[in-house]
């Protein structure tokens, strides 16, 4: 076989093991990225095509005949249209799971400095504002603790539970979102707008799709608690940006931490990038970027490989048609 990855620099920075992919295959083209012109040429005559962030839409798929297979180097599907693989025969694989313990530190990371208003207290003490003071300690910032708040969570899926298991170790109680567009009742979960009320913590955890963008509009948060906090590591679309930057400035909510945008890398007018945007904590989609677990994605993705060419295909997203 021959094998492309399209965005390898996405993924490995030179601190990751690329064996276990060229065990898998002999015969690699590595690109670091790969702008949209570029994409066709790039795959033709490859049977296998990687890539975490590089859109492989209708029409370029078209144009790669012996494409087999494509491992998604991530979880999320959106990048791929999945109906013209489907109808073209070629296979779709991801990786679930390899970033779980990664992303529920990062959720817990965020929370506890913005509970703790861990960022404008260092701000404080580099400034000189704590020892021009003189007392023993800074109380400029309300902190509060997360034993006995109740946390939200939408998308109750392995990384939604995983975050609901920290959760209850710091004393939380958890209440689960229905499955966004799911129009039967679930058992133990409540429709969105019931629950906003009722939580201090919104944690996110749901893929991007058409019935979960914009999920969190303005009329959303407005619903909120007065105070609560908000959590994103799964996608930036879920959230509207310039409503969350309106929110946190009238002082409805007490902090937000993002690490997914809309756009990325972020365009300069982003409403949550300028700095009067109050206790907003922004990592560069990071959540899921550990040593461990990248590497762990690289290794799926050369099981999946492996178990294609076995005849055996594993994380199937659709199986050819």
């Amino acid at each position: 076989m021959k094998a492309v990855f399209l965005d390898y620099a996405s993924i490995d920075t030179g601190d990751l093991d690329r064996s276990s992919l060229t065990t898998a295959v002999e015969n690699w083209d590595w690109h670091d990225a790969t702008d949209p012109g570029d994409i066709p040429a790039r795959i033709q005559g490859a049977d296998v095509v990687v890539s975490n962030k590089v859109p492989l839409g209708r029409e370029t798929l078209a144009l790669a005949p012996d494409l087999k297979l494509i491992c998604i180097a991530a979880t999320g599907t959106d990048k791929i249209d999945l109906q013209a693989a489907r109808e073209l025969g070629i296979r779709v694989s991801n990786v679930v799971g390899y970033a779980t313990p990664a992303v529920v530190q990062h959720v817990f990371a965020l929370l506890l400095a913005l509970t703790t208003r861990l960022v404008p207290y260092f701000q404080e003490v580099r400034s000189g504002a704590w020892q021009a003071q003189g007392n023993f300690c800074l109380l400029n910032h309300p902190i509060s603790e997360l034993a006995g708040k109740t946390m939200g969570i939408v998308g109750f899926g392995e990384l939604g539970r995983a975050v609901a298991r920290v959760a209850e170790c710091f004393g939380m109680e958890i209440m689960v979102a229905q499955r966004p567009g799911c129009e039967q009742p679930q058992p133990g979960r409540l429709p969105l707008h019931e629950l906003l009320p009722q939580v201090d913590v919104l944690s996110l955890h749901t893929p991007l799709a058409d019935n979960t963008r914009n999920l969190l509009g303005r009329a959303e948060l407005q619903m909120l608690k007065q105070g609560a906090f908000l959590i994103n590591t799964s996608r930036g679309g879920i959230v509207d940006e310039q409503a969350l930057a309106d929110s946190l400035r009238s002082g409805h909510l007490g902090g937000a931490g993002m690490d997914v945008l809309s756009q990325e890398p972020p365009a300069s007018n982003n409403p949550l990038l300028p700095e009067d945007v109050p206790n907003l904590i922004l990592t560069p989609h990071t959540a899921w970027a550990s040593v461990e677990a990248r590497q762990r994605l690289l290794d799926e993705i050369a099981r999946n490989i492996l178990a294609f060419g076995a005849g055996r295909p594993r994380s199937c997203v659709i199986p050819a048609s």
